[in-house]
């Protein structure tokens, strides 16, 4: 990688540059934003520069400038505008609404979830200023680039010697490396869309699925916490919880798997429905050991299954084991590994007529556009996957004092979004 030392003259060059392009945005200029972007001579995508004052990106800038448009009046007498004041107010207005210079800009590679100093993306702006128009246009960005993420994840970069063809499709690289800078939603409920530095990273590591089956828990009565202080499951889920066993299992005697026992907030919720089998999906030894104690293993219809769910379900479709619900909360896990088990795994074991299966829906729960793309994401994979999904808001309770401990809040959002899914027939 080539490193670009600025000079004083650089830094200047850098800094007009950049309030050129944030006043353009400002002013939903298009016209002059595509010169200012043809004509740059600096590293990086221009179109993601940022304010040193308020971490404003063009995108950022272009929505907050948004006002309701109103009908434009009659000139006096009939007659037109012209001259001077016709050019000025064309320069103006060049380029037409916020919607038309926010879709260029996304069009251009700006990016849908960048965070600026007050740590709102610009549809987090767009939300709070009330731009539903822009907001929804955020919403439908951010899911082509997790669409893009999810459809790129497992490809190789192309080798050098493939000269030609990496030229035909350095537009997809580039989108690539984009939808790269997002970070992937997991299904655990610690998500978060907030970028990490090296320096973050060493005091506060990755939560990843090795590194929570490797630490110790801290169970305590109204919350689980890793080695790391990372919420994995917590008592004010419950009311969630029970809403899901009833969706589940609306009459007594069926046959129900659930994968992530946690604080066994769900399992109790279903044993109330009284289940003819009940099968669970537990991977952490110290969870494992808590159940045991608790006297799960010893509960009528009760089979506690060690291990992932990845080797687990397998040897159960080979046994014939066949059940009427699912729910499925892991902790740590990827987006990618959620999408394998409801496109792979589900069909083996999920009675075809009649049985439905849940999750906790928790994905992108630190602020409201990530919530929102990610609902439409999984909408999208949910179909191409031959399943229908329902959803039941449920009003959160307000959790100011639920976080003391916690490393940080993974649920920020007022409306918790309830999923049923079925067999689409």
């Amino acid at each position: 990688m080539t490193t670009i030392t600025p000079t004083p003259d650089m830094e200047i060059n850098v800094d007009i540059y950049t309030q050129e392009l944030l006043l353009a945005a400002s002013n939903h200029s298009i016209p002059t934003l595509r010169r200012l972007i043809r004509e740059n001579q600096l590293p990086g995508n221009p179109v993601n520069v940022k304010d040193p004052e308020t971490g404003f990106s063009p995108l950022h800038a272009a929505i907050a400038a948004y006002e309701p448009e109103e009908p434009q009046q009659p000139q006096a007498n009939g007659v037109e505008s012209n001259g001077e004041a016709a050019e000025q107010e064309q320069e103006q207005s060049a380029g037409g609404s916020a919607a038309e210079t926010v879709k260029f800009l996304l069009q251009e590679g700006a990016i849908w979830n960048d965070l600026d100093l007050n740590n709102e993306t610009p549809g987090c702006v767009a939300k709070r200023i009330g731009a539903a128009e822009l907001y929804e246009i955020m919403v439908d960005a951010g899911v082509r680039a997790e669409l893009l993420l999810g459809r790129l994840d497992g490809y190789e970069a192309l080798s050098d010697d493939d000269d030609e063809e990496d030229e035909e499709g350095e537009g997809e690289v580039e989108a690539e490396q984009e939808a790269e800078q997002q970070e992937e939603p997991t299904t655990t409920t610690t998500t978060t869309t907030e970028p990490t530095t090296e320096t973050e990273e060493a005091t506060n590591p990755s939560v990843t699925n090795p590194r929570y089956l490797d630490s110790t828990l801290t169970f305590t009565n109204d919350r689980l916490l890793d080695a790391d202080q990372n919420g994995v499951m917590m008592a004010w889920e419950s009311t969630i919880m029970e809403k899901s066993a009833q969706k589940l299992l609306p009459t007594p005697g069926l046959r129900v798997l659930n994968i992530g026992h946690g604080m066994g907030i769900v399992d109790t919720f279903l044993q109330s429905h009284q289940p003819s089998e009940h099968h669970i999906i537990e991977a952490h030894p110290a969870v494992i050991a808590e159940m045991k104690r608790k006297g799960w293993d010893q509960k009528p219809g009760v089979r506690i299954h060690e291990g992932r769910w990845q080797e687990v379900l397998p040897a159960l479709v080979g046994e014939g084991v066949e059940v009427d619900a699912i729910y499925y909360d892991t902790f740590a896990e990827s987006y990618a590994d959620f999408r394998e088990f409801f496109s792979e795994q589900v069909i083996g074991i999920l009675e075809q007529d009649g049985g439905r299966w849940g999750f906790f829906n928790g994905m992108g729960a630190d602020r409201q556009i990530s919530y929102d793309v990610y609902q439409k994401v999984v909408e999208i994979d949910l179909f191409e996957a031959g399943f229908e999904v329902e959803w039941e808001e449920i009003e959160v309770p307000k959790l100011e004092g639920e976080w003391e401990g916690v490393r940080r809040p993974y649920w920020m959002i007022e409306k918790y979004r309830l999923p049923v899914c079925k067999f689409m027939n």
